[in-house]
């Protein structure tokens, strides 16, 4: 099993790459945001993937380093990536959950604090949505799996 990730494997551009994946995911969730294409929670994202999986363009799994070890939030992890690889929707590992807080509001109305251990993009219930962005996303991602890496990381800086 390979455990490198494809920063590690792709070469001397690796940093740029990474940057600019990161720079994309960024804008994806910002512009996916105002649009209401942002579902948050793990309750909730296996609800909307249960109701409507071919509307979902990208999954985000987020963790911090002292959440790794917690067994349930990785069996819930287990089970949303299978459903996303039977399903064909793009998966990325987030750390530096503060950073994505941040990117998306960090709280619910009324205050309370969003789960954001699992992040659904959608559709726009108008259009098919054609982002440049979310292109260049999808692209890493499958770049990620012909390099046998299913689930890529990336890491949001702060």
């Amino acid at each position: 099993m390979c455990n490198m990730t494809l920063e590690e494997t792709s070469g001397e551009n690796s940093t740029e790459r990474m940057d600019s994946v990161t720079k994309a995911l960024e804008e994806v969730l910002s512009s996916a945001l105002p649009q209401g294409c942002i579902t948050v929670g793990v309750y909730e994202a296996a609800k909307s993937l249960n109701v409507d999986p071919d509307n979902v363009v990208l999954c985000l799994l987020a963790t911090d380093e002292e959440q790794v070890e917690d067994v349930a939030l990785q069996i819930h992890f287990t089970l949303i990536q299978a459903f996303c690889c039977e399903n064909d929707i793009n998966i990325l590992r987030v750390s530096n959950m503060r950073r994505l807080a941040e990117i998306l509001g960090g709280v619910k109305p009324g205050g309370e604090p969003m789960d954001l251990h699992c992040v659904l993009v959608t559709n726009p219930q108008s259009t098919t949505w054609k982002d440049p962005a979310l292109s260049k996303v999808n692209r890493f991602c499958r770049d990620s799996r012909i390099l046998d890496q299913w689930v890529p990381i990336i890491n949001l800086p702060d």
